[in-house]
């Protein structure tokens, strides 16, 4: 069949792994304890807030994006303490659900998972944190771009409405699915503590998840009762010998990966890496806009200022969406996203869900190449659709060249 050769994986996270960090992780297991791994890993640590675009401190945990959520939660925190989680999407409730683990008084604020969280309904429920118990809400925890419904949060604007109700609480957001591939200035922004993983715009197989930690987050931590040994960001930004910086062994080879990943990065320079997303985003929302002339497929996210550039979520109607993923990935090598249950907005039908991620190491060649195959897959399956994808994502390509 068609499907020999090299696959292309096009999932949300984790996400295509460059043959240069492949190759840099491809080595013997170094000494921990003198010489090169440590010059390595504390180089990692100034270029970690280059890409983050932050003078927040970095620290790196051997862990997934679930374990950056609970250090967060727990350097700044103690039992009891309210938190107000801002959802547009599944990940937030599960941020949320890890809180509620904790001990923490979760209150949730829900979009309808189409749109970004409203700032105002934010600002007014601040505004209503007064009396005896002001400032009861110690936290708000929300996503820059959530990876179930591809809904990106206006960060600034709801750094607005924090500051407009005058409101004390921390301000912590999740950039697992962004970093790296969506502008964010934490520092301008206001942010607090920020949430990130390897396995996306980093370009690294998963196994290193990062808090940044800023100053006001520094000033809670000192009191945080919900604190542990492993998570502790104390000893691992000031431990006065490396073991501290990971609690024990480092994840060797990860470092190696991640160390090339940053360099790749660097390279391309950050303005051009967020453009170069912004594109291949846009690309994929005019071949949806083209099939869903004559089909149920559309866009999740009708606000073009609301849409992830790092991943795109379809909504199928009374297609079958997973008919589609099968099919795409045993005849064309082609391995689409899962459609995710995100709450009850979504019903019981994540089979009419799917995800095309384009995120970290891809260019307009594999995008196309994903495109083309999808659009493969409906007629096979004489699935409705409209016709000139293809033609509309290559001409939303070279309109960019046109633009320089």
């Amino acid at each position: 069949m068609l499907s020999h050769g090299r696959d292309l994986l096009s999932t949300p996270g984790p996400s295509v792994v460059p043959d240069a960090v492949l190759q840099a992780m491809h080595r013997p297991a170094p000494n921990i304890y003198t010489g090169e791994m440590i010059e390595l890993a504390l180089s990692l640590y100034p270029d970690l807030q280059r890409v983050a675009c932050t003078s927040a401190d970095p620290v790196i945990y051997t862990g997934n994006g679930h374990a950056a959520w609970e250090a967060a939660l727990s350097n700044t925190l103690s039992k009891g303490d309210k938190v107000l989680a801002l959802a547009c999407g599944r990940f937030t409730v599960g941020w949320a659900d890890m809180a509620k683990g904790l001990g923490l008084d979760v209150e949730i604020i829900e979009s309808n998972d189409h749109e970004a969280v409203d700032p105002e309904a934010l600002r007014q429920r601040l505004l209503s944190d007064k009396g005896p118990d002001k400032s009861r809400v110690k936290a708000i925890i929300t996503t820059q771009t959530d990876t179930s419904s591809s809904v990106k949060n206006d960060i600034p604007a709801l750094r607005q409405a924090i500051d407009d109700a005058n409101h004390g609480a921390l301000l912590m957001v999740d950039c697992i699915a962004s970093l790296g591939c969506e502008p964010y200035y934490p520092d301008d922004w206001g942010i607090d503590v920020t949430i990130a993983a390897c396995q996306k715009g980093l370009m690294t197989p998963p196994g290193l998840a990062f808090n940044f930690v800023g100053r006001k987050a520094w000033l809670a931590h000192e009191n945080a009762g919900l604190r542990t040994p492993y998570w502790n960001w104390e000893s691992r930004v000031h431990g006065a010998v490396f073991h501290q910086k990971s609690c024990g062994t480092p994840p060797t080879h990860h470092y190696y990966g991640l160390r090339k990943a940053l360099d790749m990065l660097l390279d391309e320079g950050m303005p051009a890496v967020w453009q170069r997303h912004r594109t291949l985003a846009s690309a994929v929302w005019a071949a949806t806009d083209a099939w869903s002339q004559e089909s149920e497929i559309r866009l999740n996210v009708a606000q073009i200022q609301a849409r992830s550039t790092a991943v795109t979520t379809l909504l199928s109607g009374s297609v079958d969406a997973d008919a589609l993923r099968t099919w795409c990935e045993q005849n064309t090598g082609l391995t689409l996203g899962v459609g995710l249950a995100v709450n009850a907005t979504w019903g019981d039908r994540p089979k009419n869900v799917f995800r095309i991620g384009h995120m970290g190491h891809i260019n307009a060649t594999m995008l196309m190449g994903a495109l083309g195959a999808i659009d493969t897959g409906l007629k096979a399956l004489a699935i409705p659709h409209g016709s000139g994808a293809l033609e509309a994502a290559s001409n939303c390509l070279a309109n960019s060249f046109k633009s320089r």
